[in-house]
């Protein structure tokens, strides 16, 4: 299989520890050319701001650059998470993700008082909420918001549509209190753990090696994954102890980090990188993607579905169907 370009996302963690570090994080990412960064969450994380407000902070600093938080179904209340998202893909023009999350560790359900989950319990909890989600993002028409000044109405009530969910844990009855969405729907990711239930843009696999990420990708798409993306976990020098996870694990230098890009370029669209040291990913790998011709950087005022080739979704309503 021969290379094609990647896109390239960062995950930025809390990007230092002032909302200005952060700011200058993100900003620096968006001028190396990255396609999105991401924001981890953790419902245990202390005093920590949520992942969806530190992306709602940079939003209007930046212009091109995707901004894709971590919301856990297990801890979130579906209605605000569709209407956070909503509201941050407004707030940046149509630059807005959500990476699907599903922390169910007795620490993070007793955060809302709720009890555990059995992997089949689970599973049907991040088929709901992604699909009420999808659903209120769909309930105003694109074209629902009139403001005619003359009559004095906002908007045409006959293209704002009720939504009436009721799930295995919670019910919804809509609609949103936000207009759609600017890209339609926020682009959504998930790993290939929970992409059966989750029905993502964007599949996002780890793997012990090469052999084993390949293996993972093409199981992905042969399950009718739009996009697929790589995880992988970079420490530059000597390796230490790291804490077991399910990504693909580099110790080395920029150039062969490089290289294995490259490699991964022949069975993913794109790679989400996890490395404490951005300047170097700035300063050296992305530069060198560039010159290979590996990298995908996205335009100035660009949509994130437009970065990454993603069609924008018709509503549900639009189509004739009933919510």
């Amino acid at each position: 299989m021969t290379s094609r370009s990647l896109h390239v996302a960062v995950e930025i963690g809390d990007g230092g520890d002032t909302p200005c570090a952060l700011a200058g994080a993100v900003t620096a990412a968006e001028r190396g050319g990255f396609t999105f960064v991401t924001f981890d969450d953790s419902p245990v994380g202390g005093h920590r701001l949520d992942a969806t407000t530190r992306a709602a902070y940079v939003a209007t600093l930046t212009d091109r650059v995707g901004l894709a938080p971590t919301a856990h179904v297990t801890t979130v209340e579906p209605f605000h998470l569709a209407a956070q998202l909503a509201s941050l893909d407004h707030a940046s023009h149509g630059r807005a993700a959500w990476i699907v999350g599903a922390d169910s560790s007795p620490e993070a359900l007793a955060t809302v008082g709720a009890s555990r989950l059995d992997p089949d319990a689970l599973h049907h909890e991040v088929a709901d909420v992604a699909e009420v989600v999808r659903r209120l993002w769909d309930s105003w028409d694109d074209d629902a918001v009139i403001k005619d000044v003359a009559t004095g109405r906002y908007l045409d009530p006959d293209k704002v549509h009720h939504v009436d969910f009721s799930g295995a844990r919670f019910s919804i009855k809509g609609p949103l209190i936000t207009p759609r969405p600017p890209q339609g729907r926020p682009v959504i990711l998930a790993p290939d753990a929970l992409a059966e239930a989750a029905r993502p843009d964007v599949v996002l696999v780890g793997g012990a090696g090469l052999d084993d990420v390949r293996g993972r990708a093409r199981r992905a798409r042969d399950t009718g994954a739009p996009l697929v993306f790589a995880e992988v976990e970079v420490q530059f020098g000597a390796g230490g102890r790291r804490p077991p996870g399910d990504r693909l694990r580099y110790t080395g230098s920029a150039p062969g980090l490089t290289e294995l890009l490259g490699w991964l370029a022949t069975s993913v669209d794109g790679v989400r990188l996890h490395s404490a040291d951005l300047p170097v990913l700035l300063g050296e790998v992305l530069p060198a993607l560039r010159a290979e011709g590996l990298l995908t950087s996205p335009a100035p005022g660009a949509t994130l579905r437009e970065s990454l080739g993603l069609a924008r979704p018709a509503s549900l309503f639009a189509a004739g169907g009933a919510a």
